[in-house]
């Protein structure tokens, strides 16, 4: 299984995601296919709402940044994971800027889902959404339940589902671990 893991920590060595990290060898070693991206460390512009990833280069974003590696890896993964401390009661900016850049994978044109409009696919498949959080004092559950609605929402418009919400999965290491890699 292919498997993407996006970790949005602001500071990838500073937080339980960092700690978690350490076993995404364990998951690969499990025969899964890993493709990790520290977005911390990468070039990933603001999406500007041009549309040109939808009418000008259908599929093309404008910016030729390091996100061009993401898409690739996103649609070829069977889960990805989207990791980030929760910051002000939300996924860190980062997870997020990436998250608005993914529109370049879908079509502009709209279909009834579930009696809602959703845009159309793509491609022919799309992975399954993890959501692995880290919690911190100032975070209650009526923050991760937000979190966890927007991220339903946007497994909605990519067709497919959130699989897994892992919560500070430090304590839970193996059995987070077990989780991701036995998808």
């Amino acid at each position: 299984m292919q498997i993407t893991i996006l970790n949005g920590a602001p500071d990838p060595g500073e937080n339980d995601l960092a700690h978690f990290t350490t076993f995404i060898t364990e998951v690969a070693g499990a025969g899964n296919e890993i493709q990790y991206f520290p977005l911390a460390n990468m070039q990933i512009k603001h999406c500007t709402g041009c549309w040109t990833c939808w009418w000008k280069t259908p599929g093309l974003c404008i910016w030729q940044d390091d996100a061009d590696t993401i898409f690739e890896s996103v649609i070829n993964s069977d889960l990805v994971v989207f990791a980030s401390p929760i910051l002000a009661g939300f996924t860190s900016s980062l997870l997020k800027r990436l998250q608005d850049r993914l529109i370049v994978l879908i079509h502009p044109y709209i279909q009834l889902v579930q009696g809602e409009c959703h845009h159309r696919k793509r491609y022919d498949s799309y992975p399954d959404f993890g959501l692995l959080l880290s919690k911190d004092a100032d975070s209650d559950e009526e923050d991760i339940q937000i979190i966890t609605d927007i991220y339903k929402r946007l497994a909605l418009n990519f067709h497919c589902q959130l699989k897994h919400v892992w919560i500070n999965p430090t304590p839970k290491q193996k059995e987070t671990t077990h989780d991701i890699s036995h998808y």
